[in-house]
């Protein structure tokens, strides 16, 4: 999104550490990350979990637009950060002065409007071993270069990375991989994951989502 540069005037400044925006607040602005990694975070049950990490040329706070709700989750700076400031009067500017840029906007929100709402779905789960399975079967959705023809999977993950979407402990995530590794579900390399079977991972997930 290099064509954003005209809208630099826009730009806000954080540092690692600070909050953006709290859960439950008012929202009228929605923000595109130009530098710096952005940690959502959302209150479940008296715990506070990580819902996503944000990079560079993602956005977030969308549905302060879209709909006039308080945030379902808080933001803050995981680095020193650089954002573009969007809120309705600057995004009306936006889209009447750069259509193409508009539709680029608007195609991202209907995708993270699905991505957080799968995500969300993943936290529903009071399994924490079915968290980790559904983790894994929403990377394989969103891989465009599976091969039908087996059921065999490959992520580009680590336990961290599944932890961070789990809503879990980095520690115990890593528990219960190594576990499904022993049950023969994965295979574990450097940064590397292998699920045996994909459609044994549907089958836990559906079966424990039925008893929640």
């Amino acid at each position: 999104m290099s064509s954003m540069a005209s809208f630099d005037r826009f730009a806000v400044t954080y540092k690692k550490g600070e909050m953006i925006f709290c859960e439950y607040e008012p929202g009228n602005a929605f923000y595109l990350i130009q530098k710096g990694r952005i940690q959502i975070t959302k209150v479940m049950g008296n715990l506070e979990k990580t819902v996503d990490i944000l990079q560079p040329s993602e956005l977030f706070g969308e549905m302060a637009i879209l709909e006039e709700a308080a945030r379902s989750a808080s933001a803050i700076a995981l680095d020193d950060v650089v954002l573009l400031e969007f809120n309705r009067e600057n995004f009306e500017i936006l889209l009447k002065g750069n259509p193409q840029i508009a539709l680029k906007l608007l195609k991202t929100f209907v995708k993270r409007i699905y991505d957080q709402r799968r995500r969300f779905m993943i936290l529903t789960l009071d399994d924490d071993q079915a968290r980790v399975a559904d983790v894994l079967l929403m990377l394989s959705e969103s891989k465009q270069t599976n091969d039908a023809e087996t059921d065999k999977r490959e992520f580009s993950v680590t336990s961290d990375d599944i932890a961070h979407w789990a809503g879990l402990a980095p520690e115990k995530t890593r528990a219960i991989v190594n576990q499904m590794v022993s049950q023969r579900r994965l295979e574990m390399y450097p940064g590397k994951i292998v699920v045996a079977n994909i459609h044994d991972l549907q089958r836990l997930v559906s079966s424990r989502r039925r008893d929640t």
